[in-house]
């Protein structure tokens, strides 16, 4: 039986060896808890050019899981170390320095100024002005932000989207309809989807809807991979005076682009995926002169009307994720934007050029140059609706420790979405491959 004297012992053991450990790790002075993270510079020296020496020194900068093969960079594409371990840093100091640094009064790194240093890197990566950039809580958020805010449409205004457009996307078209009157007008791309069956059934569908005064666009689909002419796109439907909104939530450090090049006014994306920074990292693009023609966020006036920050929700953020942006950027430019993208591509065509022969499996894309990057979609011979994606996609993280997708959504139906990372080996993708030939005839 413990007595209470006892009791009131052990208590004050306990204490002592409290107080004994304070001592030993005491709280840093507070000028130590200022000290702002300091990273060296990120130096990336390896071949790219080839294959195998690509992978060998790509997959040190990881720490994943590697019981599973998983091919879902579409939705996290994983910090590398370095960006893991700045994000572990300025968690600490966010952590140390707590509302001081959150009410722009740390002494050296108010916040704004340091948030805009991230916006600033974001905007050289776009090749737009740091006032054309704010940033968001990832790409959902961000074009959420965009559809919903658009501020010129009109009762009876047409809105358009495609079969390949991302759910959510759809779903803050569809609130227009409730919200603003508009009159939802929704096609589907027909397949093959090559280059000019896509500009085809634009051009058609811009022509058949008169009141059109808003198209989404996909930049890069989630459900298939489908990089559409993006550009052609947006200049066929700003030569109808149309606006279009492009959702690059999966091309952003993905493919090589810029703000020029896409020719889009809005643009909504996500860094946490192919760009790898931390979760909930995102951001838009509002093109200088269209500020206006999107509504501040539920009337906030946190920031001023000429302010894009305005356009975006002002809560408490994870800011450490926030600042730790620029060295995800720093990582992704040493790698090199062009090199990384034809990394992604050589595994993409690596796992299919090995099983595009498989009678009966069908890809979804064609092999046309431009019109995709990593991400790809198939069906196994005799699969047809949603139940069967998802049977499959079961069996394959069940059986054999893979982890691909079921999507549905397009008008052809479900797929089974792969999407290759930077970690990724040929290993790996052989395991898909041989996985892919082993079921074949699961549905025939």
């Amino acid at each position: 039986m413990v007595t209470r004297r006892a009791f009131l012992g052990s208590g004050g053991a306990l204490c002592g060896t409290l107080a004994m450990s304070r001592r030993s790790d005491a709280t840093p002075p507070v000028d130590a808890a200022l000290s702002w993270p300091q990273e060296p510079p990120f130096h990336f020296s390896h071949d790219m050019g080839e294959f195998d020496a690509a992978q060998a020194a790509l997959m040190p900068l990881y720490r994943v899981n590697r019981d599973f093969a998983t091919f879902d960079a579409a939705y996290y594409g994983v910090m590398t170390q370095p960006v893991q371990a700045a994000y572990e840093a300025r968690s600490h100091w966010v952590n140390q320095n707590h509302a001081l640094f959150l009410r722009n009064a740390a002494p050296g790194h108010p916040r704004d100024v340091e948030l805009d240093m991230s916006r600033a890197a974001v905007a050289n990566l776009l090749g737009a002005s740091t006032q054309e950039i704010a940033l968001a809580g990832g790409g959902t958020e961000a074009l959420y932000a965009l559809i919903a805010n658009y501020a010129l449409l009109q009762p009876g205004d047409a809105v358009i989207y495609a079969d390949v457009d991302y759910d959510e996307m759809q779903f803050a078209c569809d609130y227009l309809e409730k919200s603003r009157g508009a009159r939802i007008v929704r096609f589907s791309l027909p397949e093959p989807h090559t280059e000019a069956n896509i500009l085809a059934a634009y051009d058609k569908i811009l022509k058949e809807t008169p009141r059109a005064k808003l198209l989404l666009l996909t930049h890069l689909s989630n459900r298939n991979g489908l990089v559409p002419p993006v550009r052609a796109i947006v200049d066929m439907a700003r030569a109808r005076g149309v606006d279009t909104i492009l959702d690059s939530a999966q091309a952003v450090g993905h493919l090589p682009f810029t703000v020029e090049d896409s020719g889009a006014d809005f643009i909504g994306f996500s860094l946490h995926k192919w760009l790898a920074a931390p979760l909930g990292t995102g951001g838009i693009y509002i093109r200088k002169n269209r500020l206006q023609d999107i509504s501040p966020w539920l009337g906030n006036r946190i920031h001023g009307p000429e302010d894009i920050r305005a356009r975006i929700p002002t809560g408490t953020v994870d800011f450490a994720a926030r600042l730790t942006v620029p060295r995800a950027i720093e990582v992704h430019e040493a790698i090199g934007g062009a090199a990384k993208y034809q990394h992604l591509l050589r595994l993409r065509n690596y796992w299919i050029d090995r099983v595009r022969d498989i009678r009966g499996l069908e890809m979804l894309l064609p092999d046309e140059p431009d019109r995709h990057g990593a991400v790809a979609g198939f069906r196994l011979p005799g699969m047809k609706g949603p139940d069967d994606a998802k049977k499959a996609a079961a069996l394959f993280l069940g059986k054999y420790k893979l982890l691909i997708v079921a999507k549905a959504g397009l008008a052809s139906g479900p797929v089974l979405r792969v999407t290759p990372a930077l970690f990724n080996s040929s290993a790996e993708l052989d395991r898909l491959v041989s996985a892919i030939q082993t079921e074949r005839g699961l549905f025939s």
